[in-house]
């Protein structure tokens, strides 16, 4: 497959009737509308928070159409801030108070969790760890290892003690965070079982609107996600394998062998045509063993002039409800 940059969405630099204001995010661009934000999900890449300087096509759709899908079916643990998803590159939704932490929860130990845990720490955001555990083995069960929220550079581990201590979150509120998290950790876990997958981590955003809690961002994506494949997970680790995976781990990895982890002095790796192409084939991946569907074929035309009119379709709806 040849790459077609027109074909990608970098960025979008709209001007709406009545917007308020607006915000880039590492990833996404946010419109803000009184009471509504709508949230435009590019095909920008990022990892170790840095934004990387090419676009991977399909995949600010990709995520959408998942994060859409997985916030219907968790809307029955918590409410969410989603009014409605006229693109597939677009959610809008109530704008809320984001709390100042991510609910970070794991399953198993991966990741950065296991980076740390390798390195000799046994105690990752206040919570204890046993010893003798491997890379990718099952925790005893869940936990929770928040991080701050940051809106430039890396978001940092903390302990719900320095959470409490520092005001970020009340404690009223931090005690429903905390089981409205596991709460949907277990329902994710249950529907990627169905698709043959093990939900081994993930990360859940939350804000306030008008004194309601309500879930926001994306949820259960590749991108705020880490999926085993079930088949053969316990043969990889009995034989100290690698475990298969669909996550972003892979875009990490290959930066990582290339001596990038967004430390200061360090080069991002070059960005070929075919890595971005081979990037965006493994997102195609996780679309379909995600979902179980694979991806429907890109609308034709230009992909920013759609967006922006189907943004305006839909505020005018729901500028009718009195919201925008």
């Amino acid at each position: 497959m040849s790459f077609n940059p027109s074909a990608t969405i970098f960025e979008t630099a709209f001007t709406f009737p009545g917007q308020t204001g607006f915000y880039r995010g590492k990833v996404r661009d946010v419109y803000f509308f009184n009471q509504v934000m709508v949230m435009v999900v590019t095909d920008r890449i990022s990892a170790f928070d840095v934004v990387l300087p090419r676009a991977i096509p399909d995949k600010g759709r990709i995520l959408n159409r998942i994060a859409a899908r997985n916030l219907k079916a968790t809307e029955d643990i918590v409410p969410n801030w989603v009014l409605g998803v006229p693109d597939d590159n677009v959610t809008i939704g109530l704008k809320c108070n984001p709390y100042p932490v991510e609910m970070v929860v794991r399953g198993y130990l991966a990741g950065h969790a296991w980076r740390e845990y390798r390195a000799g720490k046994r105690t990752l955001c206040g919570v204890p760890l046993p010893d003798g555990l491997r890379e990718n083995d099952k925790l005893p069960e869940p936990i929770i290892t928040p991080t701050t929220k940051a809106h430039q550079g890396h978001d940092e581990d903390i302990s719900r003690a320095e959470i409490l201590k520092r005001g970020l979150v009340s404690e009223a509120d931090y005690t429903r965070l905390e089981k409205y998290s596991l709460e949907l950790f277990r329902r994710g876990t249950e529907l990627a079982a169905r698709q043959g997958l093990i939900l081994a981590d993930t990360k859940y955003e939350f804000g306030n609107h008008n004194g309601s809690i309500r879930l926001i961002d994306e949820v259960h994506t590749p991108d705020s996600s880490r999926y085993f494949y079930a088949g053969g997970y316990e043969e990889r680790q009995r034989k100290q394998m690698p475990q298969k995976q669909l996550s972003k781990e892979f875009v990490r990895q290959w930066l990582i062998e290339n001596g990038f982890q967004g430390k200061a002095g360090q080069q991002i790796p070059e960005m070929t045509d075919e890595r971005v192409m081979a990037i965006a084939e493994r997102y195609r991946e996780l679309y379909l063993q995600v979902t179980g569907e694979k991806l429907p074929d890109m609308p034709p035309g230009n992909p920013v002039d759609r967006i922006r009119q189907n943004i305006l379709n839909s505020l005018n709806s729901i500028n009718l409800q009195g919201l925008v």
